[in-house]
């Protein structure tokens, strides 16, 4: 079988794995086992807090919403959530957030069509 040299090859497969590691500190970015170990480690909590960013957001909403219906005195967030299913609102969390955050008076006025 014919040798086959693999100089060309390797030496890309290194420039790529160098270039996606750059910015890391220490030899992260300039040693190739430490660039691919730390790329590794990167794309695993990259795919782990795409997972918990849903959830992250649902929960910073979920305080948001607390925040405005106590400031309009109207109980608590479970309270108003349930109120708000036995009306057949369909708005969600994402919604009323944005809505109490930035558009507080709109938010009251959807809090009084329920109340």
């Amino acid at each position: 079988m014919v040798r086959v040299k693999g100089g060309v090859t390797a030496l890309k497969r290194r420039k790529n794995v160098l270039k996606k590691a750059k910015g890391f500190r220490f030899g992260r970015s300039t040693k190739e086992r430490m660039a691919k170990e730390a790329l590794l480690h990167a794309g695993n909590h990259a795919f782990a807090h795409r997972r918990d960013k849903k959830s992250d957001f649902r929960r910073l909403w979920t305080t948001r919403i607390n925040a405005a219906v106590r400031a309009l005195g109207l109980g608590s967030y479970s309270k108003f959530i349930d109120t708000l299913k036995k009306k057949d609102v369909a708005l969600d969390r994402k919604v009323l957030s944005t809505l109490a955050k930035d558009h507080p008076e709109v938010f009251e006025r959807v809090t009084k069509e329920i109340a």
